[in-house]
């Protein structure tokens, strides 16, 4: 029997892709995704993608949500309280593992290991230092549809906000952009790809700016 994990799920391609390449391994039973939800806002945290898509693709995704629900703001000590709650959850229902999907960030990898250092809880990162961008061109010709939620305007321009992850924008991408948005850059939802067993519809809505950052409304788009 596969020792039982969770995935961190962001809504994005990282941990979209990170799933797609546990499943692919087979080293784990997926039973569960872990995200953080701003409840003042229905939110995806930091991403800012509504709850209702949320649900839709984790249902796509076949993956059981754990949410975790933050204030707005969310104070550092009650993000790791709910996080150390919703762990020690997962742990009683014999989760050993969590999958994350970090590229190359140390400090937040140490983050996570400290975090979980004890718990009996051990992470796994699938993508860790893979090539970010031969890694963005993978997704892409892998299939993965995935739009801008949220861009750093500190680094992108507004425009790019809403926009498709292809080819085109990573040609447009500035030369000091990580072509994954690792350091903060964009952050994303998945629409399509092949860790989804359906193509999650969505429209592009109002973008709004927001503290330093441009957030895209994605709203569910009527099937046809």
């Amino acid at each position: 029997m596969s020792p039982k994990a969770l995935i961190a799920w962001s809504s994005g391609k990282d941990s979209a892709w990170a799933l797609h390449e546990a499943r692919r391994r087979g080293d784990y039973e997926i039973v569960g995704a872990l995200t953080t939800v701003t409840e003042t806002f229905g939110r995806v945290s930091m991403h800012g993608v509504r709850e209702e898509l949320l649900a839709a693709q984790l249902d796509a995704a076949e993956l059981t949500p754990i949410r975790v629900p933050i204030p707005y703001p969310c104070p550092n000590e009650v993000y790791e309280q709910r996080m150390a709650t919703a762990l020690a959850d997962a742990k009683a229902r014999g989760v050993t593992h969590v999958i994350f999907g970090d590229l190359f960030l140390e400090d937040v990898r140490r983050y996570r290991e400290e975090k979980l250092a004890g718990t009996g809880i051990a992470p796994v990162f699938p993508l860790w230092q893979r090539p970010t961008d031969v890694l963005a061109r993978e997704m892409i010709d892998g299939g993965i549809e995935t739009y801008l939620a949220c861009v750093d305007l500190k680094q992108l321009p507004i425009a790019f906000a809403g926009r498709r992850l292809d080819h085109a924008l990573l040609a447009e991408l500035p030369v000091s952009a990580d072509p994954c948005g690792e350091k903060g850059e964009f952050h994303t939802f998945v629409a399509a790809g092949p860790m989804l067993t359906r193509r999650i519809p969505v429209a592009l809505g109002d973008v709004v700016e927001r503290e330093g950052f441009a957030f895209a409304d994605l709203l569910p788009a009527p099937t046809n």
